[in-house]
Formats: structure tokens, C-alpha cells, sequence
């Protein structure tokens, strides 16, 4: 099993700052809720990502198991 990121959009509220600490593993959408770029996934060990993570105000930066293809 391995680890993918993601962000929760139920607990989003668009502030943003996984974007400014991390630019290069988050965009914003239109209405600026974040979301990881596509192949960034695994990205949860880097040290902005870690900080993003940890300054998300509502937790919604996520890492949820993924099983590995057969």
C-alpha cells in the first residue's frame, strides 16, 4: 500500500495556502479551492508539502491508502 494526497473538498474553504507554500504540488480552482496537480500525489513527504499540510486551517489536505496495481 502507498500513500496518495489529496485534498478534501467537503472541508476546503478556499484560503489558498497550500497553493502559496506549495505551488509546485497545488493549484486553485476558479473559486480557489485547492486541489494537487496531477502526478504530485505522491508528494507528502517534501518539506513545503509537509508544511502546507500542517497550515491548512481546516485539515482538509488529506493522505488517504491506495493499493498497488497487480
Amino acid at each position: 500500500m502507498t500513500q496518495e494526497l489529496y485534498v478534501d473538498l467537503a472541508r476546503c474553504q478556499g484560503h489558498a495556502r497550500c497553493f502559496a507554500l506549495a505551488p509546485e504540488t497545488f493549484t486553485i480552482d476558479e473559486e480557489g479551492y485547492g486541489h494537487v496537480l496531477e502526478g504530485r500525489e505522491g508528494s507528502h513527504e517534501e518539506e513545503r508539502v509537509r508544511k502546507a499540510i500542517k497550515n491548512c486551517p481546516e485539515r482538509a489536505i488529506k493522505l488517504r491508502e491506495v493499493g498497488e496495481a497487480a
